[in-house]
């Protein structure tokens, strides 16, 4: 069956080029209304013009689609309502937030400033926090939504010279999480996509050969399952040169250590026990981790 999105109302944030530019093409050439918002700036997140987001408008009514630009800052919460409002005064809902824009300022963490690691946690999970908090009264209301975030690899398993950014990309998953759970009643979905995609912020990290299979658009297939009609909730797709994968956070079945003067010695000797991936879960939330510690003590008594 095919992917549409006629009559849906779609936001796309850092859309005024590289990744979220495909994705705001992608919806809107599904039949999605895309308000697309780039601040505009450079990859450290400094300076800022809505040309860029105007560009990709322009490209979406060239092709015959409905689009609005918009050139806000994620990390100014009153900026992102009025982003929120301006596309609910023109189509009167929004059905998809797929939270993307961000910036890059890579240094070792014993090199880098304090400030530089709180601007990348701003601006990549505050934004998305942000913009979730914005739209996410509407969707209640319409008992209808689908938010995709934008994690990573560096954030789901580390990257050297990237402490910020993995930070605040690991700290997505956290929310995405949570608000999938508090959402799931209310017809929301929360998904997280990690991409692996040659764009302004990343071209430098691959080798010339390799820049056109990792080009964004592949990656945009992802987007659209998660932000889609059937779109699952918890889950995070990884993307790039037209491989998929997905990536989890599991719980080992675990061992009964108890208390004690020797508790630590006995944990140590039984690691590997502890650590042992066979029968692993992905827990449904954080009570499993409990519930699981509880029948492990039951089963020693």
């Amino acid at each position: 069956m095919s992917i549409q999105f006629n009559g849906r109302v779609a936001i796309v944030t850092g859309a005024g080029g590289g990744l979220g530019r495909q994705h705001a093409l992608a919806l809107a050439a599904r039949g999605a209304k895309v308000l697309v918002n780039d601040l505009g700036g450079a990859v450290d997140g400094t300076g800022g013009s809505v040309s860029a987001a105007q560009a990709v408008v322009d490209e979406i009514r060239a092709a015959g689609g409905e689009a609005l630009a918009n050139g806000a800052s994620v990390t100014d919460f009153a900026a992102v309502q009025a982003m929120v409002q301006q596309a609910l005064d023109a189509w009167g809902r929004v059905d998809i937030l797929v939270n993307n824009a961000g910036i890059l300022r890579d240094k070792s963490f014993a090199k880098m400033d304090v400030a530089d690691f709180r601007t990348v946690v701003e601006v990549h999970l505050m934004g998305a926090v942000h913009c979730c908090k914005a739209v996410w009264p509407h969707m209640v209301a319409q008992q209808y939504g689908r938010i995709v975030m934008t994690t990573s690899s560096s954030g789901l398993f580390g990257n050297f010279g990237q402490t910020n950014y993995g930070a605040a990309k690991l700290a997505l998953v956290g929310l995405m999480q949570t608000l999938a759970i508090e959402g799931e009643r209310q017809g929301i979905r929360v998904n997280s996509l990690a991409p692996t995609a040659a764009t302004r912020m990343t071209e430098d990290l691959f080798p010339a050969d390799m820049l056109p299979a990792f080009g964004p658009h592949n990656v945009v297939p992802a987007m659209l399952v998660l932000a889609s009609e059937g779109a699952p909730t918890r889950t995070t797709l990884c993307a790039g040169a037209g491989g998929f994968e997905a990536a989890h956070i599991t719980l080992t079945q675990g061992v009964y250590i108890g208390d004690g003067p020797d508790a630590p010695e006995r944990l140590a000797a039984r690691l590997a026990e502890v650590t042992d991936r066979t029968g692993e879960v992905v827990p449904g939330s954080g009570a499993v981790q409990g519930a699981n510690e509880l029948r492990l003590a039951r089963s020693a008594s």
